[in-house]
C-alpha cells in the first residue's frame, strides 16, 4: 500500500450545514413566512427525497417543473436528432432548457405564482426558468455518482423516464443532450444561487452558502489541487490498483481509474471538517480563464482539454483493439471540435507486457477488414491480431504515442497512465477478443466507422520511428533532467518527463499543467512567493496546476528525500495556438 489519497480535499472556511433538519431550518429562516423558494437541480438527484423534505416546510403552492414540461413523446422527438438510434454515439445538442417547457403550462404556472400571497416552492430542473427573484438553491450531482445511480436504475433523463433503458443508451442521452443543456443553464445561475446542496450521500445532505462556494472555487485555482478519483471494473481489468490505491480486495478487478477527468470527477471541499462534494465541471465553467489560461479558453472554450486515467491489465487481459476518429471525422459525425488524441505511459509492467500499435508493413487492407468482419459475426472465428498489428514489448517508463487513426491497445500485465484529450466515448472497437462485457452482453464493435479513420500508412517502420519512446533531453541541471516524451507532431498535447533528486522549477507560461508522480514515494509542490500552501503528492497521484499559478517548484518529500523521483507533465503545445 502507498500513500495514494482516494479522497483529496480542499480545505476552506465558511458556512456549512449537514442533515435535513438543520438545512431546512436555515432555508426557513432565510425565506421567511412568504416568498418564493427556487430549487434547481441536476439529473440524478433523488427527486423523491428532495420533494418529501421540501414539502415539510409550510407552503401555499408547490410546483415540480416536470409537470410543466412538454410531453415525454414530444421531448423524445425533440432530442432524437442528438440522441440518435446509434447504441453509443450521438450529436451534440442544440437544445436549451427553455425548449423543454410547454409554453401554455408555463404561462399558467406563472399566473398561479403571481396570485399567491403565501410561500411558493418551485422544484426541479429549470426551476429558474419558471420564476426568478426568489431564494435559490442548487441541488447538484457529479456525473460519476449520477452514472452509479443509472446502473441501479435510479433517476431519469431530462424530461424522460429512461430507467428501463440500457445503460449505454442512458449515458449517451446524458452526454450528448441532458448534461450539455444543464451545464449551459447552470452557467446562467452561478451568481444567483444562494445555497448549494450536496446530496451524493442519501438522506445526509450538506449545504453551503454562496460565499463558501465561491471561496472553494477561488482556493482551487490558486494552487495545485486534485479531483476525487473514481475506480471501475472492466472486462480486461487487473489487480495493480487494488494494492497501490488501497481498493476493495473483494471486487473482481479494477480496470479504470479516472484520476483527472473534471467533467466527471468531483471536487471535495472540507469545511470545518465536514466534506462537501461538488462537480469539478463547476470549476471549469466558473473559473475558466484562471484554470485553463486565456489561450486554451480561446481555442477550446470552457472545456478541460487534458485527461489522465489509468488502465490496469495486471493479471488481466488485453484491451479491445481499437482506433480513434480523426478530427475531421469527429466534427462531421458528432459535432465536436477535437478528438481523442492519446498516449500510453507505462507506470508498471511485467516481463511479458506488450502493446499493439500500428499496422504491420505490407498487410492486405481488404483481407484484414474481411477477417475483422468475419470475427464479429461469431461462429467461433477469432481474429489474428498478430498477423496485422505490431505487437511491441513494453516495460516500465516506456511511452507510446497514439495519434488519431492509429490501431492500438494495451496488452495484459501492464499498468498504463493514459494521457489524452478529453472527448469521452469516441473509441471505435475493432476486435474485443471474443469476450463479453461485465453485464454479460457483447460490447459494441464499430468496424464500419473504424475502417473510415484507420491510417493505413502507419506501418511498422513509421510506428517504430514516430510512436515509440521518442525521448529527447531538453535541459538539465544539478540533480534533475527534463525530457520531451512526445507526443506526435500532429497532437496538440506536449508531455515532459522530469527525473530529479533535487528541486525542479516549473513555469506554467499562463496555461494549464497536469502532472502525475510516476516514480518515487512522495513529492512536495511549493510556491517561492508563498502564493499557496505546500502541496504533497504521493506515488501515482495526478494533480492539476492552474494557469493562474505562474511558477512552482517540485522536490522529493518525506521518505523520497535524497532519492530519485519522476513526474510526467502534460500541457497544450504553445505552437498549437499559433498554427
Amino acid at each position: 500500500m502507498t500513500g495514494y489519497n482516494k479522497k483529496p480535499e480542499i480545505k476552506i472556511e465558511g458556512f456549512i450545514q449537514q442533515g435535513w433538519e438543520p438545512v431546512l431550518e436555515v432555508v426557513e429562516a432565510a425565506l421567511g413566512s412568504k416568498g418564493t423558494l427556487i430549487v434547481e437541480c441536476y439529473t440524478g438527484v433523488n427527486a423523491a427525497e428532495l420533494t418529501a423534505q421540501l414539502k415539510k416546510m409550510p407552503h401555499a403552492l408547490f410546483i415540480d417543473t416536470v409537470s410543466l414540461f412538454k410531453t415525454e413523446a414530444v421531448i423524445r422527438e425533440l432530442t432524437q436528432p442528438f440522441v440518435t438510434d446509434d447504441i453509443l454515439f450521438g450529436q451534440m445538442t442544440a437544445l436549451t432548457m427553455d425548449d423543454y417547457f410547454d409554453p401554455e403550462k408555463l404561462i399558467a404556472a406563472r399566473k398561479k405564482i403571481a396570485a399567491q400571497e403565501g410561500r411558493v416552492i418551485v422544484f426541479g430542473c429549470g426551476a429558474d426558468v419558471v420564476t426568478k427573484g426568489g431564494l435559490t438553491i442548487y441541488a447538484d450531482m457529479p456525473r460519476w455518482e449520477l452514472q452509479l445511480r443509472m446502473r441501479k436504475m435510479e433517476g431519469s433523463g431530462l424530461g424522460v423516464d429512461d430507467r428501463e433503458e440500457y445503460i449505454s443508451v442512458r449515458y449517451k442521452r446524458g452526454l450528448f443532450n441532458d448534461w450539455k443543456i444543464l451545464d449551459h443553464h447552470k452557467q446562467t445561475l452561478y451568481n444567483r444561487v444562494d445555497y448549494w446542496l450536496d446530496t451524493t450521500v442519501q438522506m445526509l445532505p450538506r449545504m453551503i452558502d454562496k460565499a463558501t462556494f465561491f471561496a472553494g472555487m477561488e482556493k482551487a485555482v490558486s494552487g495545485p489541487f486534485r479531483v476525487v478519483p473514481f475506480f471501475d471494473p472492466a472486462p480486461w481489468g487487473g489487480q495493480w490498483m487494488k494494492a497501490v490505491c488501497d481498493l476493495d480486495r473483494s471486487v473482481v478487478n479494477y480496470g479504470w481509474c479516472f484520476d483527472c477527468v473534471p467533467e466527471e470527477n468531483s471536487l471535495l471541499f472540507n469545511v470545518w471538517g465536514v466534506p462537501f462534494e461538488t462537480p469539478a465541471i463547476n470549476l471549469v465553467l466558473l473559473k475558466s480563464q484562471e484554470l485553463l489560461g486565456a489561450a486554451i479558453l480561446k481555442e477550446f472554450g470552457k472545456e478541460f482539454p487534458i485527461r489522465f486515467d489509468f488502465l490496469d491489465t495486471m493479471e488481466g487481459g488485453n484491451l479491445s483493439l481499437q482506433v480513434h476518429p480523426t478530427k475531421a471525422f469527429a466534427k462531421k459525425e458528432f459535432g465536436i471540435d477535437y478528438t481523442q488524441e492519446e498516449s500510453y505511459y507505462l507506470m508498471d509492467a511485467k516481463d511479458d507486457a506488450y502493446v499493439y500499435l500500428g499496422l504491420k508493413t505490407g498487410i492486405d487492407k481488404e483481407q484484414m477488414l474481411g477477417e475483422l468482419e468475419t470475427a464479429q459475426e461469431g461462429n467461433g472465428y477469432l481474429f489474428d491480431a498478430d498477423k496485422y498489428v505490431n505487437r511491441i514489448p513494453a516495460k516500465k517508463h516506456d511511452h507510446f504515442c497514439i495519434p488519431p487513426g492509429t490501431i492500438h491497445c494495451s496488452g495484459k500485465n501492464s499498468m498504463v497512465l493514459e494521457i489524452s484529450a478529453t472527448p469521452f466515448i469516441y473509441t471505435f472497437k475493432l476486435w474485443d477478443w471474443n469476450r463479453l462485457g461485465l453485464d454479460g452482453r457483447p460490447r459494441p464493435v464499430n468496424i464500419n466507422r473504424g475502417k473510415e479513420v484507420i491510417n493505413w500508412q502507419r506501418d511498422t517502420a513509421v510506428t517504430n520511428s514516430e510512436l515509440v519512446n521518442r525521448f529527447t533531453v531538453i535541459t538539465s541541471g544539478e540533480g534533475w533532467m527534463e525530457e520531451r516524451t512526445g507526443l506526435h507532431e500532429t497532437q496538440f498535447i506536449e508531455t515532459r518527463r522530469y527525473t530529479f533528486t533535487k528541486e525542479v522549477v516549473h513555469e506554467t507560461n499562463g496555461t494549464l499543467n497536469v502532472l502525475n508522480l510516476v516514480d518515487g514515494e512522495a513529492i512536495v509542490v511549493e510556491s517561492e512567493a508563498g502564493e499557496f500552501d505546500p502541496f504533497v503528492v504521493h506515488y501515482a497521484e495526478t494533480f492539476i496546476v492552474p494557469a493562474r499559478v505562474k511558477k512552482y517548484s517540485i522536490k522529493p518529500h518525506g521518505n523520497s528525500v535524497g532519492k530519485e523521483c519522476k513526474t510526467i507533465k502534460a500541457f497544450v503545445k504553445p505552437g498549437f495556438f499559433n498554427r
